[in-house]
């Protein structure tokens, strides 16, 4: 076996180490791929579109080269206000020759499709009846799809593909939709008790007497433009792909080999859209819009760990939501899949335990050292994207924007979004154990709002979190001054759960 290492050089060919890649011989598929481009391509040039290859799957590719025999990927112009000439996602296994985008459909899920496919429960030539899945209600055309500064991480279009792509559809593409359009009933025990103490009042349209609320709501893929995204991330698109290449342990080869590829569906989750009230109203900057971004936290959102503020401030804003849209507004909540911060939920229960077993116990003055202490950074949801959704929608003025954090507030303003109010949590929906972070929080730098002003150092210092006696560290005392009584075993119990 032959030993190598890669060059130190960043900019590396893989080809260079696959010698049978670079070569210039073309595939099997792409031969069949091209004795059909030859007899088509008058029709082509009749309707605009090309006509579909449909791809030998016995035949395996461990990467591609913009310049090798029979690649000709459908063509995207990002940005265009007309669907058909901005051109359909395809990155589907079907079309293998004409994919314009590197990745997979759904997210981290492709590879339990991979699982399925390996089970033999399903066929990899599947291709979706999308005839009954059109979205139930409208959202778009916006001016904001078609500047990439306003939307890169998402496809607009990727909701209208039975309806703007039905032509390629009918030619026989494998075209999926990146987001889909549907309503629902909402039942929170919050609502519920927010009924039974007359919080909430039933109208019976929006809110029901039994506590339920009447959302509309959308799921949405990622779907992102590399030169866009890089922009963002201040660095280039050459640097934007090889860093990506090199920290998934080269899974996208693509990312190198095709820089002719502009766009990327990245293994990572998505987001969810819930819409209070009449969406039509979103647009509209005299019609009162409430709003939260809120960043997926299983522990709290799902079991309600009292270690942070995350499932009661999701709560308030869907209250405040549901009460905006008896206004005659409209609420939003975008439920963002960055678990951990994006740093992951075993990353972030590592940090726990990190903050409970150092020295003097769980601190505020500590909370954002010990997550670079584990994870070497703070944060990596970069707020960069997260306005894409807003935009989406045709968002332009936020009335009430439920969110303390001054990272969320600074990207949405500054892609032109204007926020009137800034709403804090109410102190009294701070869990117990969770006033170490909202403490942290504010010291350095989130919204105080009026609840919270006169959070200084020395309060900063003596903000403690529960003590739970953990082996192999300090632990902290339940007898700090400013510390949280301590729990019951059964809450400890929840909390690690």
């Amino acid at each position: 076996s032959k030993s190598f290492s890669f060059p130190t050089n960043p900019i590396f060919r893989i080809e260079s180490y696959y010698p049978a890649m670079s070569t210039a011989h073309p595939s099997p598929v792409a031969r069949q791929s091209s004795a059909k481009k030859q007899k088509t391509d008058h029709e082509q040039d009749a309707d605009g579109i090309p006509i579909p290859e449909v791809t030998d799957l016995d035949y395996v590719s461990l990467t591609t080269h913009a310049d090798t025999f029979g690649i000709d990927p459908v063509p995207i112009s990002w940005g265009h206000p007309d669907p058909l000439v901005r051109g359909p996602i395809i990155c589907t296994v079907r079309h293998f020759n004409q994919r314009n985008a590197i990745g997979a459909h759904s997210g981290s899920y492709c590879i339990y499709t991979g699982l399925a496919v390996a089970a033999g429960k399903l066929n990899p030539s599947y291709v979706p009846n999308l005839k009954l899945t059109s979205p139930v209600f409208k959202i778009g055309p916006y001016p904001s799809w078609y500047d990439p500064k306003k939307i890169a991480s998402i496809d607009p279009f990727g909701h209208l593909t039975t309806e703007a792509y039905s032509a390629y559809l009918d030619k026989g593409f494998d075209i999926r939709p990146t987001i889909a359009v549907t309503k629902a009933h909402i039942d929170l025990p919050e609502c519920r008790e927010a009924v039974r103490t007359g919080r909430l009042k039933p109208d019976g349209k929006i809110l029901m007497p039994s506590g339920q609320s009447v959302c509309h709501k959308a799921a949405i893929e990622p779907v992102w433009y590399l030169p866009e995204i890089a922009r963002r991330f201040g660095c280039t698109e050459t640097h934007l792909r090889q860093s990506i290449f090199r920290m998934t342990n080269g899974m996208y080869p693509e990312l190198i080999t095709r820089p002719d590829i502009k766009i990327f569906l990245p293994p990572i989750g998505g987001m969810t859209i819930y819409i209070w009230g009449d969406p039509d109203t979103i647009p509209d900057e005299d019609i009162e819009l409430t709003c939260r971004v809120h960043d997926e936290c299983n522990g709290s959102d799902v079991f309600g760990s009292d270690i942070c503020t995350c499932r009661p401030y999701l709560t308030h804003a869907i209250e405040e939501a549901i009460k905006t849209a008896q206004r005659g507004g409209a609420g939003l909540v975008i439920y963002y899949r960055k678990e951990g911060r994006s740093l992951g939920e075993v990353t972030k229960y590592l940090v726990y335990n990190t903050r409970k077993r150092q020295e003097g116990g769980d601190s505020a003055e500590n909370y954002f050292n010990c997550t670079e202490q584990v994870a070497g950074v703070q944060d990596t949801r970069f707020q960069a994207l997260m306005p894409d959704p807003l935009h989406f929608l045709g968002v332009t003025k936020i009335h009430n924007f439920i969110s303390m954090s001054d990272m969320k507030y600074n990207a949405i303003v500054n892609t032109g979004i204007k926020i009137v109010n800034r709403v804090e949590i109410p102190k009294e929906l701070v869990p117990e154990d969770a006033q170490v972070e909202i403490t942290a929080k504010v010291f350095h730098g989130y919204n105080a709002g009026k609840a919270y002003q006169g959070i200084d150092e020395e309060e900063l210092k003596k903000c403690k979190g529960r003590d739970y006696k953990y082996e192999g560290g300090d632990g902290g005392s339940d007898k700090d001054e400013g510390s949280v009584p301590k729990k019951s075993d059964s809450n400890v119990v929840e909390e690690l759960a």
